[in-house]
């Protein structure tokens, strides 16, 4: 948040992680999920995305993010992906299309492509899914702020405020703030 002595730390959540059948987005399930829930929000928020044409699984570009962090690209790699899959609709969990994803913002492509083939980041990514476990994260998005716990979309004022909030306030218990969000068993 611009103004604001914050730092954004990702960290990975799967909603369907294997073996968990991914969903089939054209499920009528999933089509009204997208078109009662997920499109009004996010044009509420002003935020393009479209039903991606696949649920891939994740693993791969999340073993990437990995990779991205340690070269010091999280954000321009997270926000690479997202864009990917949720406006473009390209299949995140094809390799070849994670290796362009990653070249696109200056990671080197050959080495990336060895990373994820050789499943070099495969426990350092379990590590952060048991982490977010242990958070009790359980729905995408999710926001720690301070002592918080925001799950679901919000709009940044808002966010703006509970910064606010917590850099104000005194230690205390966490807070669990709940919003509209996607969680293992649905939107």
């Amino acid at each position: 948040m611009e103004g604001k002595d914050v730092e954004v730390e990702w960290i990975p959540f799967e909603l369907r992680p294997e073996p968990v059948p991914t969903l089939d987005p054209n499920s009528d399930y999933i089509r009204h999920a997208w078109h009662e829930s997920v499109k009004p929000i996010s044009q509420k928020l002003g935020v393009e995305m479209n039903l991606p044409p696949v649920q891939p699984r994740t693993h791969l570009a999340f073993e990437g993010f990995q990779y991205a962090k340690e070269h010091g690209k999280a954000n321009d790699y997270n926000h690479r992906i997202s864009q990917a899959f949720f406006v473009e609709g390209r299949d995140i969990g094809q390799l070849d299309v994670l290796v362009d994803l990653a070249e696109e913002i200056g990671l080197n492509g050959t080495e990336y492509r060895a990373a994820l083939e050789s499943r070099k980041y495969k426990e350092r990514h379990q590590e952060a899914l048991r982490n977010s476990t242990e958070q009790g994260i359980r729905a995408v998005p999710t926001f720690m702020i301070g002592e918080r716990k925001l799950q679901g979309l919000y709009p940044a004022d808002r966010l703006s405020e509970i910064i606010d909030e917590e850099l104000n306030k005194q230690p205390g218990k966490i807070d669990v703030i709940e919003g509209p969000s996607s969680d293992i068993e649905g939107c």
